[in-house]
């Protein structure tokens, strides 16, 4: 039994990286509600991030780039790039849907 439990101990520690590692998504789709382009904010109201554990939902994002927000518009169809920088979301990528 003891056995068992080491062995349970182990997978989940050597679990613990790929779960950390999980901290960007790609190709998400979203409606552009509030650009802040003096702020480098944008409010998305996007689909679920099921790589980062997150449900749908309408949120303000930093941009990694404040320059990416002259292409979008609030009402806007959009499909952006996430990763976790400094410890925040950040969006990487944001580009018109097609």
């Amino acid at each position: 039994m003891k056995v068992l439990q080491g062995f349970a101990f182990f997978v989940m520690i050597a679990m613990v990286p790929a779960i950390a590692i999980a901290q960007s998504a790609s190709g998400i789709s979203a409606k552009v509600e509030k650009v802040d382009e003096s702020a480098g904010k944008v409010t998305l109201d996007h689909a679920a991030i099921p790589g980062l554990d997150m449900p749908a939902m309408t949120m303000v994002y930093k941009v990694q780039d404040s320059k990416m927000l002259k292409s979008v518009k609030s009402g806007d169809k959009v499909k952006f790039n996430i990763n976790k920088i400094n410890g925040q979301l950040t969006v990487t990528k944001i580009d018109k849907a097609k």
